[in-house]
């Protein structure tokens, strides 16, 4: 059996052997001629003048021997709709998509925006987009419309995707307002948005540039489209990073690079086969949603299961029970949600037959142990953290199960995957941390295949971004906090912004919040730090209580905060105990469960938080405002 170390290795020492292997997992019409191009740091080109198709990788070339499976499972709690779609019958929704786009005008490299709730449709309008060779632009429907008109201009795009409404948690959002007024607002707008119509929002605002999908998608019912075939290094999407202030950033990704280095991740980290079922509970509005719902599953000839809806609509056994009717064998979702699921009747669960499943992923924010104990515990099933970022596009710390089955170590996401040079090193000097000492991840040039080639349409800020903020070392940074073990293994602290300095003492919210995640009462909790005469800054805690009532009276709420803090005290020391603990129903978050902690931060110093376009539920914001004006009474 191979060994991680020495795959490792092999990868960074001799990249091009090794993903010239890598690359035979995927259909070339042309070979390309170069494995690495890096004639020009930071700037990274892989398989150059290869020419290939994502869409054809992952849907055309299954059809001579998988036609018949189903690719697509589409399930909606909202509406009560569950389709399926084999290979066959994905494909030629593909190609209807692909035709209408292309009779509104859509032609290669022109960039298409993709608004749209979690329908099958935006699925056949992203691989339809692949096919045309265009860009797709995936925003996240129901953003708010400033936040879509900003990436309108910035995309350009010739034509937006959207739809008459989305709906979650039971309450239906018509997009055709914010659609309206972000087309006013924007410098840069299409003259045509192509709306599938839901029937949810019947109401919704009419103009002379929405074009309804159905009697074209009709019109175009038997195209064929050939598929355009890209040079490798040719863009295949944008997706605009979270949380992103002032001009939006847009991720670029390539073509080539992408479908190698996901191919290559669902054997080696995910173990995924062709033939199996995998369920990715995120929003295509998110790059897991672009991996990992769409990409990935179908270039590996697996069944991808999309989901419309929250874990617990119509209950917390929702998602158990899909395991169950699909035979689903991999699943794959962020630590927020098993936290949700873990306050749900534990017998939802156990009524279930997860025999299917083989292993639960989590990422998209640091695993905290208890969660991952209980989950583990419950499920009976391997939980595998990783840690990545929409810049990387895949996962870039990992248990790589399929290279060597390494122990998980609760607390650390893995150790550095294969492609990755992965370095600790210190804020100030740049220099590579001590075993134990906690230093920022940074990756050294060049990035694998698959991660971001630049920022669309500004190739300087890339490099002043991600390549100039670590002292004396051209390294890519992740602005997060780590620190690594003697085996490899790294536990993430934080983003490097989300450091509190405590008179003089330098503290992760992550440490302070894992300390907190131990106490018996406490479901979830964020940390945030804010500004403090005395100390410089002082931490905040606001806390979730397994039991709403427990802090239902002053005298309670104060034992309990200091029982919290005696707990704090005990795992990390009286230097990292908040200066305040405020007990909240419900904490600010995406809709793909990220905690707001910037906005959090901003509520707790009493400043505007600014446009959130992506927050699950407006009130959770005004439950940190009561909760601080109250304190501070």
């Amino acid at each position: 059996m191979r060994s991680y170390r020495d795959f490792h290795r092999e990868s960074i020492d001799a990249p091009e052997d090794f993903w010239r292997r890598e690359a035979s997992r995927i259909h070339w019409e042309t070979p390309f001629d170069t494995v690495l191009d890096r004639s020009n740091p930071p700037f990274a080109r892989w398989f150059c003048g290869g020419r290939t198709n994502l869409c054809y990788n992952a849907v055309d070339r299954h059809l001579a021997t998988r036609a018949q499976q189903n690719a697509l499972v589409y399930v909606s709690t909202e509406t009560g709709i569950e389709s399926q779609y084999t290979y066959a019958e994905l494909h030629a929704e593909v190609n209807r998509m692909a035709a209408v786009m292309r009779s509104l005008g859509v032609k290669r490299g022109e960039r298409v925006l993709i608004y749209l709730p979690m329908i099958p449709e935006a699925v056949f309008a992203m691989l339809a987009c692949a096919r045309l060779g265009a860009i797709h632009s995936v925003v996240f429907g129901g953003f708010a419309a400033p936040s879509l008109a900003a990436r309108i201009d910035d995309a350009k795009p010739v034509l937006i995707v959207s739809a008459d409404a989305g709906a979650r948690g039971g309450r239906v959002i018509d997009y055709t307002p914010l659609v309206d007024e972000a087309m006013s607002r924007a410098q840069h707008a299409p003259q045509k948005v192509l709306l599938i119509d839901r029937k949810l929002a019947p109401n919704r605002v009419k103009a002379s540039y929405f074009v309804d999908y159905e009697p074209l998608r009709e019109q175009y019912s038997d195209a064929q489209i050939p598929c355009e075939w890209l040079e490798s290094n040719e863009p295949s999407y944008i997706l605009y990073t979270s949380g992103t202030t002032g001009k939006p950033k847009g991720v670029q990704r390539d073509v080539g690079g992408y479908a190698v280095a996901l191919a290559a991740s669902m054997e080696y980290i995910f173990e995924g086969r062709a033939g199996d079922t995998m369920f990715t509970a995120s929003d295509i509005g998110w790059v897991v949603g672009h991996s990992y719902i769409i990409y990935a599953p179908l270039l590996a000839g697996m069944t991808t299961v999309m989901y419309e809806g929250t874990p617990i609509r119509p209950d917390g056994g929702i998602w158990w029970r899909l395991v169950e009717q699909y035979r689903i064998n991999l699943m794959f979702t962020a630590p927020t949600a098993i936290r949700v699921l873990k306050k749900q009747d534990p017998a939802l669960l156990r009524a279930a037959d997860l025999s299917s499943l083989r292993t639960l992923f989590l990422a998209g924010e640091p695993l905290d142990e208890p969660t991952a104990s209980w989950i583990s515990d419950a499920l009976g099933k391997p939980v595998v953290d990783n840690y990545w970022q929409t810049e990387t596009g895949w996962p870039m710390l990992a248990i790589q199960r399929g290279v060597e089955a390494l122990p998980q170590k609760l607390g650390s996401p893995g150790v550095p995957v294969y492609g990755y040079g992965l370095t600790l090193r210190d804020e100030n000097t740049g220099e590579p941390c001590a075993t134990g000492e906690k230093g920022v991840i940074t990756i050294d040039y060049p990035l694998p295949p698959g991660c971001m080639q630049t920022v669309w349409g500004d190739d300087a800020r890339f490099v002043k971004t991600y390549w100039e903020s670590v002292p004396g070392h051209q390294v890519y940074s992740t602005f997060d906090w780590g620190v690594q073990d003697t085996e490899g293994y790294v536990t993430i602290l934080g983003r490097t912004d989300d450091v509190i300095n405590v008179a003089g003492h330098r503290l992760g919210t992550r440490e302070i919040e894992e300390a907190i995640s131990s106490h018996a009462s406490v479901a979830e909790v964020a940390v945030v730090g804010v500004e403090d005469a005395l100390k410089g800054q002082a931490a905040l805690a606001f806390v979730v209580l397994r039991d709403a009532n427990a802090a239902a009276d002053p005298a309670a709420a104060k034992t309990l905060e200091a029982s919290i803090a005696a707990t704090v005290d005990r795992n990390l020391g009286a230097i990292g105990r908040p200066a305040r603990v405020h007990f909240v129903a419900m904490l600010p978050k995406t809709r793909s469960g990220k905690l707001l902690r910037r906005a959090i931060a901003a509520l707790a110093e009493g400043h505007d938080p600014g446009d959130l376009p992506t927050i699950e539920d407006a009130s959770a914001l005004e439950q940190i405002r009561e909760a601080v004006a109250n304190r501070a009474a």
